[in-house]
This record gives structure tokens, sequence and C-alpha cells, in this order.
């Protein structure tokens, strides 16, 4: 009998664990949550909360059914999910719908694989795409901002800030193409919409500090607006008047959340940079498609979801080398 001996491995560990990762991923989405919620008002906290909390309950139900550690619903994924799902989501959203999509996005996006870390759909996605084929007017019934107002050494509270309520509007993506789209209004998120998607310059700030932390990769993000920007440039060059300018490709929708929360999933994007970088660049040009050529005027959550079911089939040929390994010619 050969005893074999265990050898430590040139192994390094930047001190980071799953829910540490959980944890600082929801710590960087709070300025845009809050932001939502001043410019929506505090009907957005009913969404938020609801969704959240159905996600950690589910969790903790399938840990019950399934006689595993009940700690695991604390470790930050099913919240993660949960607040994805609810920034996703229109702030007028029943709550019924919230903690529906909330129970479907661990249950089956999730659990059903055989929890954390072994799912093949972004869980928020999956049942994003989910309330928008079962509820799709519900799901494009996007409120007027009635942000209050401090101008004048005054504040002004709009009666529709206080309700759970609000006036329908229609976003940039949505909206005629002859109308008039002022940059500012997109950049700073004064635009209808969903209610943790709207300010790109607080999604653009935590996605970049994620990417100094080296929590995700440069790679995704890059390639995603790439993918996105390069043939939304070309359409808008040869016809102006019927496609929208890059900027509000860029700025609008889920395309700032998408490329820096969503399609970085560590579980469902691929390990390699090649992988990755082939993974963005084809998130971000579906985007576009389905923008353009769609039924839908969002495709982020369609996007990501057909590269999740790439995902695999692309680090298989682009597969990492081994670390020391070497091509031996044959002689």
């Amino acid at each position: 009998m050969i005893n074999y001996e265990s050898a430590v491995g040139p192994f390094a560990h930047n001190q980071n664990s799953s829910v540490r990762i959980m944890y600082t991923v929801i710590v960087t989405l709070i300025p845009a949550v809050l932001f939502g919620i001043y410019q929506f008002g505090l009907g957005c906290l009913t969404v938020i909360v609801s969704c959240v909390i159905a996600a950690i309950i589910t969790e903790w139900m399938c840990l019950a059914v399934m006689r595993k550690s009940l700690k695991a619903c604390m470790d930050g994924s099913s919240a993660l999910t949960g607040l994805l799902l609810a920034m996703s989501l229109p702030s007028t959203m029943p709550v019924w719908m919230c903690i529906f999509g909330s129970a479907f996005a661990v249950l089956v996006g999730k659990q059903i694989y055989g929890g954390l870390g072994q799912n093949l759909f972004n869980p928020a996605m999956l049942a994003r795409v989910m309330l928008i084929v079962c509820f799709p007017v519900e799901m494009t019934r996007w409120a007027t901002p009635t942000p209050i107002d401090f101008s004048h050494n005054l504040v002004n509270v709009a009666s529709g800030w206080l309700h759970f309520d609000g006036m329908t509007s229609a976003t940039a993506l949505s909206s005629e193409r002859t109308d008039p789209i002022l940059f500012a209004n997109i950049f700073w998120g004064h635009q209808a919409g969903s209610l943790g998607e709207t300010s790109s310059i607080l999604i653009l700030i935590g996605g970049l500090y994620l990417i100094y932390r080296g929590i995700i990769h440069w790679a995704i993000p890059l390639t995603f607006f790439g993918g996105l920007l390069i043939p939304a440039t070309i359409a808008h060059l040869v016809h102006p008047q019927t496609t929208l300018p890059v900027w509000v490709h860029l700025l609008s929708g889920g395309a700032m959340i998408g490329a820096f929360y969503i399609a970085t999933d560590l579980v469902t994007s691929p390990t390699s940079v090649k992988g990755q970088m082939v993974y963005g660049a084809g998130c971000g040009f579906l985007v576009w498609l389905i923008r353009s050529f769609g039924s839908y005027p969002e495709g982020v959550a369609f996007a990501v979801l057909i590269m999740n079911s790439a995902s695999p089939l692309i680090d298989h040929y682009l597969r990492p080398s081994v670390f020391g390994s070497h091509s031996v010619p044959e002689k």
C-alpha cells in the first residue's frame, strides 16, 4: 500500500469569501437603491423589502426540506438575488408579484440545480423574464419620477412621492424615436424606468469599485459595452432618424447594471479571460439586437440568459491552460 502525503500547493488567498463577496456587492448597490427611493417615492420600499424577504424565506424553506444548514440562507446570495430582482422591477409592482418572482428566482433559478454555485442561469434575470412573460402590463408600467425638491431653501415633497402608486410614463428606450432625449436627465437618472436602473453614474461607481476590489473582472463589462455600442453606432450612422443614439443605449434600461452586476455573475459566466470577453461581447450584441428588432424595448435579461446557456460551451473551447503546463512537440 502506498501512502500519499498531501503537499501544500502554490495557493494564494485574497481574503475574499463567498459571503464577503455577496455583501460587498449589496453594499455597492445601496446608493442606487437609495436614489431609486428618492426618485420614485416610498412605494419602492415595498418592492425592495418584499423581494428580499421572500428570497431569504424561500431559501430557508429549501434548506429545511433538504436538511442542510439553515444558516446558509444568510450568506447574502438570496438577499442579493432579491435585491437585483427588485432593482429591475417598476416601483409600482404589486407586492404579491414581487414575492412570487423572488420565490421563483430562488427555487427554480437556484435551488433546483443544487444551491449556490450550481445554477446555470442567473436567478434574478430568470425571474424577471418569467414576470415579463406572465405579467407584461405590470412589468412595463413605469412610474414618472417624483423626486423631492430641495431648491430655494425649501423641502417640497410631491404628493406622488408619499403614495404607493404613480403616473405611468415611457422610458427612453420605449419612447418615440423623434422625442427629444436629454443626455443629462438620462445620465443622472431623472427618467422613468426600473427603480434601481435609472442612475447610471451610481451604478458605474459601484461597478468600478468591484473591479478595483478584484471581485469582478474588467473583461465582461468592457466587451459588453463594446458588443452593444459598435452595432448601435453603425446603425445610428446609417439610419439616424429611426435608431436611438449610442448614449441612449448605454445609459438607458438595464445596460449599465447588466454589464457590472448581472453578466459578471461568478457562477453563470465563463472562467477564462478569453471566454469572458466572448461572453460579454455576445451579451452586448444580443441586447442591441433585441432592442432594435425584438418585441421588447429592453433585452438585458434575455441576452444574459441566452449567454448563460452558452457559458459551458465557451468554457469548453476557451479553457484556460493548467498552471505550469506546457505543450510537448511530437517527435
